[in-house]
């Protein structure tokens, strides 16, 4: 069964979309909740254009920096555009109740209608949205408009980042009909109905189902609440509770426990397998509101010395970050992208993400529930990283923000069951405004709002901030900014004996890589120059990974960045305004080495892979070759003839040491494998 909110996004991601016309609202699974997208078709300007010619078409998901943030343009716009849109709205939907949800406008946005203010929402990646129903003229055309700005402030989250503050419209508008009473969508965003997993066990489980409900009425209504559970078509609890309803309820909490026996586990890529939830409200008779959400049931706990547990066995987290953007776009991405990225994950053999810096689309949360990747997902709290200026001002309002933005992290993404860690912070810096008192506060709000997870953090630095959340990760670039992959090691070890009840973790690790930039030999560039080879990629992840891969009291480690991302700031590698740490490019058509090593390492799927393909110009007339190999002893060929065969090591390497190259052309070809298993590869080097 799909969940209204699976069903709407297939309905999206297939190109439907409706006209406003009574009969033409989307109701999903039968329930009298009605939903349209607003995606197309609006009007868009920036609010200095005051001449109304000025407005052009723009579809939603937009934004106005797809050109020049990623063009290396270091004043990239922030400021504020507009965007307006007219809908007719039928007599027939008087005594409805109607909102507008907008899943992500970065980062101020404030609502028109018909040219009264509305509301302000301030965070540029949760979810928010408003009641419209006494601001519509109901049997006529109504103007929405919606003011966004991205500009720089100190009391939103977040001041600094690595990453470019795009502005606009990003993510699906949509507009929601209700009877006068439902489940509330006023609750910082949320859903309405949180599913608490009190206790866990192969056995049994105990949940809560914790429903906000929301009133017009003058007078005490009774209400029934219907909670149904199913596996597929079988149900396998059903619970009805009534209550009263108060005058004027905007989100009167409605408990509802339950139990399910011997229960079918959410068991990461095993087995992501999940219940459906609906919950209908009925009064006098009928059906008068229904929602779903996913319950996907699962115990976890990381231990100091022997990293993650999941359902009782250890896991190892194989990780990677990963932004919302892309080249071209932006971070204006549809369903499709967000799928396109998930599909390459799983082939490199992700199964964890940390889904940095800040809260993602809804979508991105459903697809890792589907597939079973365990998730960190957190606010956009961000320190400045190795650049100037704070991420923490010790200021009420930026303070309040931080709280807001953590509340709607939490409640709007309670129910995804791959979520298993909320992010307090990155990289932040003790000097000047402490945040650490700040940090613990919000670290207590988070174990308020959910007693079920824990809270982790992202540091690059020492202090006290690294003692306060329930598990603490370290933003890791051994051999990258200076040093060498070794001092990992060093560092990892004398941590852990130092602080042994640390549950540690990797959140950073990562260098940049051109897929112009090849040599023969190995040598670490200077991070800040224009020469990235992809060769030093490849050999800080080996040598990286191999130290990871060699403690089991690491909890998680994760990959910095899955793809290429925009950051106007940058001027190395190839071109301005890139950080090329990515193992994907940033377009996602290419696959840079580092990929495949980590592919021959995490996915099971049988493969053979020579690295430093893309060097074809040789200078060496001797040369050592990598390959990655997940299935056995690989034999090299060169020019049709056999070289020797070699066994890959502990990481899945096969080196072939001082293999000689004729002048001119060379075919080099690997094979691993037998008959119909045999796996082959090869590529075409010129020694000049």
């Amino acid at each position: 069964m799909l969940s209204t909110k699976t069903f709407m996004s297939v309905l999206v991601s297939a190109g439907f979309c409706f006209s406003w016309a009574a009969d033409a609202l989307a109701s999903v699974n039968d329930s009298p909740r009605e939903t349209r997208s607003l995606n197309n078709d609006w009007r868009f300007r920036f609010s200095h254009e005051v001449n109304h010619s000025a407005a052009r078409r723009v579809d939603i998901p937009h934004t106005w920096n797809a050109q020049d943030a990623l063009a290396g343009k270091i004043d990239y716009k922030r400021g504020i555009g507009n965007y307006t849109k007219r809908v007719h709205i039928g007599d027939d939907l008087k005594g409805k109740r109607l909102y507008v949800k907008c899943e992500g406008a970065n980062s101020v946005c404030n609502l028109f209608v018909n040219g009264r203010h509305v509301g302000e929402h301030r965070g540029g990646y949760s979810a928010f949205v408003f009641e419209i129903t006494d601001f519509v003229d109901f049997g006529k055309d109504n103007t929405l408009m919606f003011r966004v700005n991205n500009g720089e402030q100190l009391d939103v989250m977040p001041l600094v980042g690595d990453f470019n503050f795009y502005g606009g419209l990003y993510r699906d508008v949509n507009l929601i009909a209700t009877d006068s009473t439902c489940v509330s969508l006023l609750d910082y965003g949320s859903p309405g109905v949180y599913l608490r997993q009190n206790s866990v066990t192969d056995k049994q489980a105990d949940v809560t189902a914790d429903v906000r409900v929301s009133g017009l009425a003058k007078e005490p209504q009774n209400v029934t609440l219907k909670m149904e559970v199913t596996d597929g078509d079988r149900v396998v609890v059903s619970s009805e509770k009534d209550f009263v309803l108060q005058p004027g309820a905007d989100a009167q909490p409605v408990a509802v426990d339950f139990s399910i026996e011997n229960p079918h586990l959410w068991d990461g890529r095993r087995d992501p397998f999940m219940y459906d939830v609906e919950i209908s409200l009925v009064k006098d008779g009928r059906v008068i509101d229904r929602i779903s959400e996913p319950l996907g049931l699962r115990y976890y706990h990381t231990d100091p010395d022997n990293g993650f547990f999941l359902n009782g066995r250890r896991v190892q987290l194989f990780g990677v970050n990963r932004h919302q953007e892309r080249a071209g776009i932006g971070n204006a991405l549809t369903p499709a992208h967000h799928e396109e990225d998930v599909d390459i994950m799983l082939d490199m053999g992700v199964n964890a993400m940390r889904l940095a810096h800040y809260q993602q689309a809804e979508h991105m949360y459903d697809l890792t529930d589907r597939n079973g990747v365990v998730v960190w997902a957190e606010i956009p709290f961000v320190g400045p990283g190795g650049y100037a200026d704070k991420g923490f001002v010790d200021q009420e309002s930026f303070k309040a923000n931080g709280r807001n933005q953590l509340i709607e992290l939490i409640r709007q993404n309670y129910n995804h069951p791959s979520i298993m860690f909320w992010g307090i912070f990155n990289e932040l810096k003790e000097d000047g405004d402490n945040p650490v008192e700040y940090v613990k506060e919000l670290n207590e709000l988070a174990h308020k709002e959910d007693t079920t997870r824990p809270t982790t953090a992202a540091s690059n630095q020492g202090g006290a901030l690294n003692f306060i959340t329930d598990n603490i990760a370290w933003n890791r670039y051994d051999g990258w900014y200076g040093s060498t992959p070794a001092t990992l090691a060093t560092w990892l070890d004398a941590t852990h004996s130092k602080h042994p009840e640390l549950r540690i973790g990797i959140s950073e690790y990562g260098a940049g890589a051109s897929f112009y930039h090849q040599q023969d030999s190995v040598v670490q560039p200077a991070p800040g120059g224009r020469w990235h080879p992809e060769n030093w990629q490849l050999k800080y992840h080996i040598d990286n990974w191999r130290i990871i891969n060699d403690r089991p009291f690491v909890w998680g480690s994760f990959v910095w960045n899955m793809f290429d991302f925009g950051a106007a700031h940058r001027t190395e590698g190839d071109r301005n305004g890139i950080n090329d740490k990515g193992l994907v490019s940033h377009d996602r058509k290419d696959r840079k080495d580092a990929f495949y090593f980590y592919r021959a390492n995490w996915n099971p799927e049988p493969m053979v892979y020579i690295a430093g393909r893309r060097a074809s110009s040789r200078k060496m007339p001797v040369t050592d070759i990598t390959v990655f190999s997940n299935s056995g002893p690989v034999v090299l060929y060169v020019n049709g003839s056999k070289i020797k065969e070699v066994a890959p090591d502990d990481v899945n390497v096969c080196t072939f040491s001082d293999v000689t190259l004729s002048p001119g052309e060379n075919r080099i070809e690997v094979t691993t494998g037998k008959g119909k298993k045999q796996l082959t590869d090869s590529c075409v080097w010129i020694l000049e």
